[in-house]
């Protein structure tokens, strides 16, 4: 029987977002309804709102989420009602090229929910990235469901959904850091400083956090950093030359998303060293590099989107570490709200002075 729950909606561009009723259907084959415990505030959930995605409007915002599978479709192998989960954007189809190579953390058609939920007018909602998670229940597809140890704590677990595997996944997964190895993380805000976290745990000897802003640079060396550099104040390309020799970084991961910073990317690594782009450009932005460039300087100039990942393999690993004490997702977590306060939570991204706010249900 469909259920009816509050979630925060977007309705047009632009627009404050609101709380609703909405309709969550009964799971059907493959599916799963999850009671959300927590869901972290992103940047993604703030372009929806702006259009910056599509404009299926009304969205049900929320995709960084941590909660208890209440009910289960036909068909559901993967878990169970009662499991604490993560939610995950990209459930692998195990049938595509990319997962026949075995290489299913780049699946070329991942899936969501079948069904679609609504408002109780009947108008169907798009989930942001086919989560929805500002609400007391989601309905997902299984596959976007990792079981993980339910002793983690839900705010601290669900930022695994999005932004913090984003940048651990970048350094890790993406960058390859290895033990010893140098590396230049350029925006230090949440994926920025995801990624010094991911190079810490990684093995790098040095690590070097670049930003504007000297409150995200003193986060960073909390983090992890070794060095931090403001480039407001100072060349950045130069300064990570400094730091390293004259030679550059080993691996250079841009966190922003912008040409300039990309291009600064590119001349901060070493001669065969790593650019990760993690950080999200906007359709209109465009690069300009002379190809001589691109071509003597060898090395790889690498996109990671969701940092690589593997959710069944990444998830329940870096949950362990975490309860081991070997990786600080609390350091994450700003504060919590409640549903009612994310439009408040979109006004202080601005103010660039939170890592993450999560709604706790």
């Amino acid at each position: 029987m469909a259920q009816q729950v509050q979630g925060v909606i977007a309705r047009a561009k632009g627009e404050p977002v609101r709380i609703e009723t909405i309709v969550v259907p009964d799971p059907g084959p493959g599916e799963a309804v999850v009671k959300v415990q927590a869901c972290g505030v992103c940047h993604t959930d703030l372009h929806y709102r702006e259009g910056g995605i599509n404009d299926d409007f009304p969205f049900l915002l929320g995709h960084e989420a941590a909660g208890i599978v209440e009910s289960v479709g036909d068909g559901v192998m993967e878990v169970a009602p009662g499991d604490f989960v993560i939610l995950n954007w990209r459930a692998v189809c195990g049938q595509c090229r990319a997962c026949l190579r075995g290489r299913p953390q780049y699946c070329f058609d991942t899936h969501n929910a079948k069904q679609k939920m609504t408002l109780l007018d009947g108008t169907e909602l798009s989930p942001a990235l086919g989560i929805g998670a500002f609400a007391e229940k989601t309905l997902v597809a299984a596959g976007q469901c990792t079981k993980v140890d339910p002793a983690a704590s839900p705010a601290a677990a669900g930022l695994l959904g999005c932004g913090v595997m984003a940048g651990i996944g970048a350094a890790i997964n993406t960058g390859n850091v290895g033990r010893g190895d140098s590396v230049a993380v350029i925006g230090c805000g949440g994926v920025g400083n995801a990624a010094v976290v991911g190079a810490r745990l990684a093995g790098a000897a040095k690590i070097i956090a670049v930003d504007i802003d000297d409150k995200k640079l003193e986060t960073a060396k909390g983090l992890g950093a070794t060095h931090t550099v403001n480039s407001r104040s100072a060349d950045p390309v130069e300064a990570v030359r400094e730091l390293t020799d004259g030679n550059g970084a080993d691996v250079v991961i841009e966190a922003v998303g912008r040409p300039e910073t990309y291009e600064q990317a590119f001349y901060a690594r070493d001669l065969a060293g790593t650019v990760v782009l993690v950080g999200v450009p906007t359709p209109e932005m465009r690069i300009d590099l002379p190809l001589l460039d691109v071509f003597g300087r060898g090395g790889a100039l690498k996109s990671s989107w969701y940092g690589d990942c593997l959710p069944s393999r990444d998830f329940p690993m870096l949950i362990d570490l975490y309860q081991q004490g070997r990786l600080d997702l609390d350091a994450f977590v700003t504060e919590t709200i409640a549903l009612e306060d994310v439009e408040k939570a979109f006004e202080r991204m601005h103010h660039g002075d939170v890592l993450r706010s999560v709604v706790v249900l």
